[in-house]
């Protein structure tokens, strides 16, 4: 399953950058696979509070599924 991408801007240290980009191009990965990691690691560590928005996609959709059967054995 191929995910859905979108595109945003943002700036950053130049020298940063150029590290980035040398780290990138030393592991054979292109600079937006190593953004999106470190920004998911990141997320994740400063998430835990949330809900995890796939468990929450997935119960919305379990109710929605079987919306009469849990309707029913709520009685």
């Amino acid at each position: 399953m191929t995910k859905k991408r979108e595109k945003f801007s943002t700036q950053m240290d130049k020298d940063l950058l150029a590290e980035l980009k040398y780290l990138a191009n030393s592991q054979g990965r292109q600079i937006q696979s190593v953004v999106e990691e470190a920004v998911e690691q990141y997320v994740h560590e400063h998430s835990d509070a949330r809900p995890n928005p796939k468990v929450m996609a997935a119960a919305a959709e379990a109710n929605k599924r079987y919306a009469k059967t849990l309707a029913y054995l709520a009685k």
